[in-house]
């Protein structure tokens, strides 16, 4: 009779190896990208994840996961697969799709993560693609005619600028004049970060063709607008409600963009010689009321640092996804932290950049990577968004580069322009 063996399961460290994106556009006729295939944005990422990272071999992926918001045409067919062999990964490796709407590359992340914490896999690709030109929020969703006839959600939960005004509502302290506050800070942080190199190394340039345009490569985002003041935005109608706070100027556009991770085992990470920019602590998801589905980034924060076992005063770094200025400013008060404190989005955020949709999860956490690249004295750092339908997301990540006697980057700042003074 044989010895009796028991399964082991280990759980294993994961880690953020590398991230890339396209330049963000502006969906519609006009965009950078109209004309453009979708599937072919999130190719173009994948090819430059191997690009960049020699030493993986590309039979040494074991997963390939791709989420879009709307999955027809373009988006759909299972993107995670058709996506990885346009891309020329070996026939052997298996993809898969994730619709959880703006947290999609999010949940793409999360979802393989813990696959390689479970020993399922010891290196993946996730991400996540929108191209809101050819496929517009919403288009051919057909809801439940119950959520209406019987009250499951006010109706304003089916139109994400309504939610925003709902906020407003329901935190009056979140006045309009704050939120274009806010806005213009984010254009101005954007622009000082394309100026300082900050934001260029993570972006994939892209060809594309418009019929008597020829070819353009592009390599920078579409949606920015530098220079943009609060008087400007003052100006700006609010389409959501006559005399309401949220428009076009305090809020994400509409965009079409792709991005993408490599992440793996740290023992992967090891054997292959891959860097490691971040490593993940913990995460979770959150619902709460469809109608003001921005608060979500609250409760799913909360849950997080529960897990694992620290509070809102350990994060030195947070990349809060802006959908709308009053959504970031909801999480900000609710922690006491200022709107114009150092520690939040300080490359600026989707106002100025862009949200398109099922992508910027990975965004957030190419910019988290970056900055704790630059700054050792951080050692903790989150990606957070609020989701579509009443939800939120939250990933805590750890600084591999962190050392508690390196100076800060404030140190650092006070210190050169004391020398400068004195020169």
């Amino acid at each position: 009779m044989s010895p009796t063996r028991s399964a082991q399961r280990n759980v294993r460290d994961v880690v953020f190896v590398d991230g890339v994106r396209t330049p963000f556009g502006k969906a519609g006729d006009k965009g950078i990208y109209a004309g453009t295939r979708a599937d072919n944005l999130v190719v173009k990422c994948i090819r430059e994840l191997m690009r960049r990272n020699p030493s993986l071999p590309a039979d040494r992926v074991d997963e390939v996961a791709i989420a879009a918001t709307t999955q027809t045409g373009d988006q759909g067919l299972t993107i995670g697969r058709t996506a990885a062999l346009l891309a020329g990964l070996p026939r052997t490796v298996p993809g898969f799709a994730i619709d959880r709407m703006c947290a999609g590359a999010m949940t793409a992340v999360t979802t393989t993560a813990s696959g390689i914490g479970f020993g399922a896999y010891d290196v993946v690709i996730a991400g996540g693609v929108e191209h809101m030109g050819n496929h517009p929020m919403g288009a051919g969703a057909d809801p439940n005619p119950r959520f209406m006839s019987e009250r499951l959600v006010d109706p304003a939960a089916l139109n994400m600028g309504n939610t925003a005004e709902n906020l407003h509502d329901r935190f009056p302290a979140i006045t309009k004049d704050r939120t274009d506050a806010y806005a213009a800070a984010s254009q101005a942080k954007l622009a000082a970060a394309y100026s300082n190199e900050q934001i260029q190394h993570d972006l994939v340039p892209v060809a594309t063709m418009k019929p008597g345009q020829g070819w353009t490569l592009h390599t920078t985002d579409e949606p920015p607008r530098p220079g943009t003041t609060v008087a400007d935005l003052a100006e700006l109608r609010t389409p959501f409600r006559a005399h309401g706070r949220v428009t076009a100027g305090n809020a994400a556009g509409l965009n079409d963009g792709a991005t993408a991770a490599v992440l793996a085992s740290a023992e992967a990470a090891e054997e292959l010689g891959l860097s490691v920019k971040m490593r993940l602590v913990s995460y979770a998801f959150a619902g709460v009321e469809p109608e003001v589905m921005g608060i979500g980034p609250v409760p799913a924060t909360e849950k997080a640092l529960k897990n694992a076992g620290l509070g809102i005063e350990d994060i030195g770094l947070f990349e809060i996804n802006e959908a709308f200025a009053v959504q970031v400013l909801s999480f900000l008060d609710h922690f006491g932290i200022a709107d114009d404190d150092p520690r939040v989005n300080r490359y600026g955020g989707a106002i100025a950049v862009g949200h398109p949709l099922a992508s910027s999860g990975v965004r957030l956490m190419n910019q988290l990577a970056r900055q704790f690249e630059e700054d050792p004295t951080v050692r903790y750092g989150i990606t957070t968004m609020c989701i579509g339908l009443g939800m939120g997301a939250t990933v805590i990540w750890e600084n591999p580069h962190y050392t508690d006697d390196a100076p800060s980057s404030t140190d650092q700042a006070t210190t050169a322009t004391t020398e400068g003074a004195a020169a």
